[in-house]
């Protein structure tokens, strides 16, 4: 186990060993629970923290060809705001991921300080699991 550990209402995500860059273990009851999970994974590694100041609600929809490629590109939405909007994000809630397509909405905040940089999210080894209890991926960054 890794030094960032999370457990949520409904899953969690935890840091794993990896060789060259980060890589953590999510959970979820459903699907959209991983991807809330997810989100929030990235984050605490990151160790974004928001400073006082305006807040909004944002609307992400986005759209792909399987639920791996979408949990990449709405975890890449959000990396994309943080770094060019100096943006945070909480209440992080997935209302929906079905057939290809992802909504969400996310509280926008002031970006405090972000200490530690990931540059992307990888295709290395996702896949999204069925499990008893809900559903698993391992989620690699590059940093």
């Amino acid at each position: 186990m890794g030094e960032y550990n999370f457990h949520g209402p409904d899953g969690f995500f935890e840091e794993i060993e990896h060789t060259a860059d980060w890589a953590i273990r999510v959970r979820g009851k459903t699907i959209e629970s991983l991807f809330e999970n997810a989100a929030l994974g990235m984050l605490r590694l990151m160790q974004a923290s928001s400073r006082p100041g305006d807040a909004k609600i944002k609307q992400i929809e986005l759209e792909a060809i399987d639920k791996e490629t979408l949990l990449v590109a709405w975890l890449e939405e959000l990396l994309f705001n943080i770094e060019t909007n100096d943006v945070n994000f909480t209440d992080i809630k997935v209302h929906q991921v079905k057939n290809g397509h992802l909504s969400a909405s996310v509280r926008e905040t002031p970006l405090a300080e972000m200490i530690k940089e990931i540059k992307a999210v990888t295709f290395f080894d996702l896949k999204i699991e069925v499990m008893d209890d809900g559903f698993i991926t391992t989620l690699v960054f590059d940093v």
